[in-house]
């Protein structure tokens, strides 16, 4: 039988939410944790909160429940998944370090302190982390990179669109112009309604216009992108890596 990957998850939002009902169904997984920012009236499981069945139920817990050094110590898993914020790596990061369990962080921003942890984290076991964890979005990041090194006289428009109350540029905007050297201020931003999330690179030629998009439909998504990444860094060396790094070798022409 097949080894299931065991996985504890980090953030339990509305796309916390969403990456929990795709681990918890997905047959390749063991999902054996949740950890939430808030603190629930009771105890309960993934499966009551969003209606599914699952033959290991995940508890979720708060993080007021299970201070540093305790929970990947209490209940190791093979690849901690963080969907929650930059804040959230202080509450396992000195834990991952002494257990040398794999990271993948969605987080969309970190600042210098934060980001110092994942270093740290780094030096002794494998770490993967992506503004935007969505095997599509990184999929028009190496793409556009490639057109762009083809015509690299052509004009090249980033847009981002996400829901109405969102205010920040997007950090998965923020990527596809730093790998495209492009200047932060030249993206183009959109706030409508309920959009999750749509980026695309707009390459103008003389003769013709190449448009590279990227939609996100659900958030269920990120949970897809994530799995992909946990499997993929699994027996990677310790280090830093970035989605690109682990989609490249496709990109390969035989």
């Amino acid at each position: 039988m097949k080894k299931k990957i065991s996985i504890g998850l980090f953030g339990f939002g509305k796309t916390g939410k969403a990456v929990a009902a795709v681990l918890a169904q997905h047959e390749d997984v063991d999902l054996k944790w949740v950890v939430r920012g808030s603190t629930p009236a009771r105890q309960r499981t993934v499966n009551e909160i969003l209606d599914i069945e699952d033959a290991s139920p995940a508890m979720i817990y708060s993080k007021q429940e299970f201070k540093d050094q305790s929970i990947l110590e209490e209940q190791p898993v093979d690849v901690l998944i963080d969907f929650s914020s930059q804040d959230g790596i202080q509450h396992y990061a000195s834990e991952a370090i002494r257990t040398r369990t794999p990271i993948v962080s969605a987080i969309s921003h970190y600042t210098e302190k934060p980001k110092q942890y994942l270093d740290k984290i780094a030096k002794v076991t494998s770490v993967l982390w992506s503004p935007n964890i969505t095997i599509g979005v990184n999929f028009l990041i190496i793409a556009s990179r490639i057109l762009q090194k083809i015509a690299p006289h052509s004009d090249i428009e980033i847009i981002e669109e996400h829901f109405k109350a969102k205010p920040e540029l997007s950090g998965t905007a923020r990527k596809i112009a730093s790998a495209l050297e492009i200047p932060e201020e030249q993206i183009k931003m959109i706030r409508a309604g309920g959009i999750i999330g749509r980026h695309e690179t707009l390459f103008g030629f003389p003769h013709q216009t190449v448009r590279i998009s990227h939609e996100s439909i659900s958030r269920e998504a990120f949970g897809n992108g994530a799995l992909f990444a946990a499997k993929s860094i699994l027996y990677l060396a310790p280090g830093l890596y970035t989605m690109e790094d682990i989609l490249n070798p496709y990109f390969s022409i035989a």
